[in-house]
């Protein structure tokens, strides 16, 4: 859709089509091959220890032989959009916790959204994706050069208009979600909206999963050159993930099976009367 040989800039075209400047671009964003080195560590061990801040992060990575100043830790973690999750005091004022204690009992529940770095050969970029809480199917999702909303609107949009709308969509307080213009695509199709606290890692442990999946599994093992061979390899990924990968969670059937569950009636009903729980087996 996209011509760069078009008279028209890319951002141009890109605002007349409806799409965010940052998913449109077929180079990463830059960054050193040290710092990236860096990035695609500290990522490796936000995975394994969600928990560990700046401080913890350099004293794990000082223990494998790579110097580097907290500060500096701190200001790749930023770029990166990590955070440490833990229980902290609570400054913040959420969306109330609609999701806390609640039976999620069928697809179109409940959603969730979330976004995270990947690392490429030269770069790096952000990858936003829609999940249906009950069946973890991946609605949809975008990559984008920037943490800028308007890609994360787009994923938004396109799972409501393939997918009907959920009754709750659950994200954290990014600035991505609390923004007037995402929240406004929430309320005018009468969604509920619940953020979990600041620090929180209980309401969103699904999509967490979810990215250790994808990044193990797709990410780690190839090093993409362009945005456009990134966002092929993470196609081809979820599919796979969607409609083949078996989830113990699911009963052994794929997400795609589990988000039809009424028009399968060959499922485990214990699907129908489980209690979802962030304890649960991924």
């Amino acid at each position: 859709m996209i011509d760069r040989e078009h008279k028209l800039s890319v951002v141009r075209q890109a605002k007349l089509l409806g799409f965010s400047r940052g998913s449109v671009y077929y180079l990463p964003r830059p960054v050193s091959d040290g710092d990236l080195a860096l990035m695609r560590r500290i990522d490796e061990l936000h995975l394994d220890y969600p928990f560990a801040g700046s401080r913890m992060l350099q004293g794990l990575l000082r223990g494998e032989g790579l110097e580097t100043g907290r500060r500096h830790v701190a200001t790749l973690m930023k770029k990166m959009g990590i955070k440490a999750i833990y229980r902290r005091p609570n400054t913040s004022k959420p969306a109330p916790g609609h999701i806390r204690k609640l039976a999620v009992t069928r697809p179109n529940q409940v959603w969730a959204m979330d976004l995270t770095y990947i690392p490429m050969a030269r770069g790096f970029v952000y990858l936003c994706a829609v999940v249906d809480w009950f069946s973890r199917k991946v609605l949809s999702w975008r990559l984008s050069i920037t943490m800028e909303a308007a890609f994360c609107i787009e994923a938004v949009e396109e799972a409501l208009a393939r997918h009907g709308r959920p009754e709750i969509f659950n994200t954290d307080q990014g600035s991505q979600f609390t923004s007037i213009d995402f929240t406004a695509v929430l309320k005018r199709s009468q969604i509920a909206i619940s953020m979990d606290g600041k620090g929180a890692w209980r309401d969103n442990v699904f999509v967490e999963r979810l990215w250790r999946s994808i990044k193990y599994e797709e990410v780690y093992l190839h090093a993409y050159k362009t945005v456009s061979e990134a966002r092929a390899g993470i196609a081809r990924y979820l599919n796979f993930y969607n409609t083949r990968r078996p989830h113990w969670h699911c009963c052994k059937v794929s997400d795609e099976a589990a988000f039809c569950l009424i028009q399968r009636p060959y499922i485990s009903k214990t699907l129908l009367t489980r209690r979802i729980s962030p304890r649960g087996s991924p």
